[in-house]
C-alpha cells in the first residue's frame, strides 16, 4: 500500500519545507498558507521517499521538505504516472498536472552532489477536490 511520509509546507518560494502535522488542501488552490499554492497547474507538489533516499546514498543528510515537495509518498512511482492521472490521497483528490521541471537556478542540493532528483521525478498537481492529508494516509490512482 501507497502512504504518504510527510506533508510539508513553508511561507515563501525558494526555501525548504517544513514536516507539518497535518495539511489542508483548497480546491483549485493547493495547500492553505503554503507559498506555492494559487490558481496554476502546479498547487502540491510531491516526491517518492525513495527518490530521497537516492540523495542520502550520496552522502546528503536530507529528508522530507528539503526538495520543497508538499508530499512525500512511499510505496508509489510517482514518475511513471501519466499527465491526468487521478490520486486520492487522504480526503483529497488530486490531478497530475506535469512531471519534473526545469530547474533554472541551481539549488543548494545541486550544488553538494552535482545532481538533484526533483527536477527528474518529482510530480506537480492541481487539487481537485479539497480536504486533510496527513501522514499514514494511503494514496492511490483512481
Amino acid at each position: 500500500m501507497a502512504t504518504v511520509k510527510a506533508v510539508c509546507i513553508s511561507e515563501n518560494k525558494g526555501e525548504r519545507k517544513k514536516p507539518v502535522a497535518a495539511v489542508e488542501l483548497r480546491e483549485n488552490h493547493g495547500i492553505v498558507g503554503d507559498a506555492h499554492a494559487g490558481d496554476w497547474h502546479r498547487q502540491i507538489s510531491l516526491l517518492a521517499s525513495e527518490s530521497i533516499d537516492k540523495m542520502r546514498a550520496l552522502g546528503l543528510d536530507v529528508d522530507s521538505g528539503d526538495f520543497a515537495e508538499n508530499i512525500t509518498t512511499t510505496g508509489i512511482d510517482l514518475v511513471s504516472l501519466p499527465i491526468g492521472s487521478h490520486l486520492q490521497a487522504g480526503e483529497t483528490l488530486l490531478e497530475v498536472t506535469q512531471i519534473g521541471k526545469e530547474c533554472h537556478n541551481r539549488c543548494a542540493i545541486y550544488d553538494q552532489a552535482g545532481d538533484c532528483v526533483m527536477p527528474k521525478e518529482g510530480i506537480f498537481a492541481k487539487v481537485l477536490a479539497g480536504g486533510l492529508i496527513k501522514p499514514g494516509d494511503e494514496i492511490k490512482t483512481v
